[in-house]
């Protein structure tokens, strides 16, 4: 397994991210997979290696893997901005289409919670991506609905650093529209005729499972809904829902 520093560039920000190759004896070109994270909820733990260990495992399955930061998290620029979000993952797409040994015929999306629903309004606009798989993914965002001060919604975000900039957003109205538009009941149907998987905890704690089902609704065929028995929100850190969508994403590479 190689393992390459990525630095991408967007709206003048640098986005920080790590391609995985697997090891020899692998074929080439590599079906790929571009991994999403969801919105961060509290400070990063430094110790927490989840999506690079997830990139590794499904490395070693024989697929290209990619993970990056949001602006906004970890070592990229920038400030918490959906819409922004929407231009870092486009980004991502056009860097791993242009390589020489990525299978452009077969690049999935895999996504988690605020992440797959960046990834839900992303592929319904981009048919170069081949099939999406959401874990934990709202139908649509909610939790500034009923806050009194939305400046309070600004202030966590800047408490954990998310937003960085003391004159970011400029209107905090037109910062949370973001999260209005990128709502992902508005563009499932958008990803059919290609396939999609939506994976979601019957005890999911943060996004309720109705959300889930809302969007297997909308959706278009082909598409497949896996409850996991008991999981909670963070999908990447349960065993069986990992084993089950690495499985859906090898069943599509051998398409």
């Amino acid at each position: 397994m190689v393992r390459k520093i990525v630095a991408l560039y967007v709206d003048g920000l640098k986005i920080a991210g790590q391609l995985y190759l697997p090891g020899k004896g692998d074929r080439i070109p590599y079906s790929v997979v571009c991994v999403c994270h969801g919105i961060p909820a509290k400070s990063p733990d430094p110790s927490d290696r989840g999506y690079p260990l997830l990139a590794e495992r499904i490395c070693r399955q024989g697929f290209a893997v990619f993970i990056f930061n949001f602006r906004g998290t970890g070592a990229s620029g920038g400030n918490l901005d959906m819409l922004g979000w929407t231009r870092d993952l486009k980004a991502a797409i056009d860097y791993l289409y242009a390589l020489p040994e990525i299978d452009r015929s077969r690049l999935s999306l895999l996504g988690f919670s605020g992440g797959a629903a960046v990834l839900v309004y992303v592929a319904s606009q981009d048919e170069r991506v081949s099939s999406i798989v959401t874990c934990a993914c709202p139908a649509e965002f909610t939790f500034f609905l009923g806050v009194d001060e939305p400046q309070s919604i600004i202030d966590h975000f800047r408490g954990i650093g998310t937003i960085r900039d003391e004159s970011f957003p400029q209107s905090i109205e037109e910062w949370l529209s973001g999260f209005r538009l990128v709502s992902p009941i508005r563009y499932v149907a958008g990803i059919a005729p290609r396939s999609l998987l939506l994976v979601h905890g019957s005890k999911d704690e943060v996004v309720e499972v109705s959300h889930a089902y809302k969007l297997y609704a909308r959706a278009g065929e082909p598409k497949q809904i896996i409850i996991v028995d008991g999981a909670g929100h963070r999908l990447r850190q349960n065993d069986r829902a990992m084993a089950i969508v690495i499985d859906w994403l090898k069943s599509r590479a051998k398409n």
